[in-house]
């Protein structure tokens, strides 16, 4: 039963706030409860984060809602979470962190064709307040002009 998700959470602070340099996707160490409450949507981006632990990846502070009918074995909320990536673009993430202070950001949160979470995250380089304004302003010209041509 392999169906076409449109669960996708997207982090909205991840393109306005950084840079976004190179994508990769990565697998999510879940629990039960936990893919149940992101297929129905009941999930977060916003705050969150990736770092390193003992060479392995881990996004934190990434909100799952409880699963409506779980028990007492119910997941912790706010819980860091592992990634899974190939050792290979492990090595490379870190590396770049490291050598030229780029953070790793995670930038949306679905299910793909197989019925598994993904995350996709992104090598990232933080935004000046200028570029802040200027992606602002950007998006604003292209509003504009939009609604001029629907005129």
């Amino acid at each position: 039963m392999h169906h076409k998700s449109n669960i996708l959470i997207k982090n909205k602070r991840s393109t306005f706030d950084y840079e976004l340099i190179e994508r990769y996707e990565s697998g999510v160490q879940l629990y039960g409860t936990e893919i149940k409450s992101i297929r129905e949507g009941k999930a977060g981006l916003s705050d969150t984060y990736c770092t390193f632990i003992n060479n392995e990846l881990w996004i934190r502070n990434m909100h799952i809602a409880a699963y409506s009918f779980g028990t007492y074995n119910n997941h912790e909320v706010h819980r860091d979470r592992k990634l899974l990536l190939h050792k290979k673009e492990l090595s490379k993430l870190q590396r770049a962190t490291k050598e030229s202070g780029l953070t790793i950001v995670p930038v949306r949160l679905y299910i793909n064709d197989k019925g598994i979470a993904k995350l996709q995250i992104a090598l990232a380089r933080g935004k000046k307040t200028y570029d802040k304004r200027q992606s602002l302003k950007e998006k604003e010209d292209k509003r504009s002009m939009d609604r001029a041509m629907k005129k």
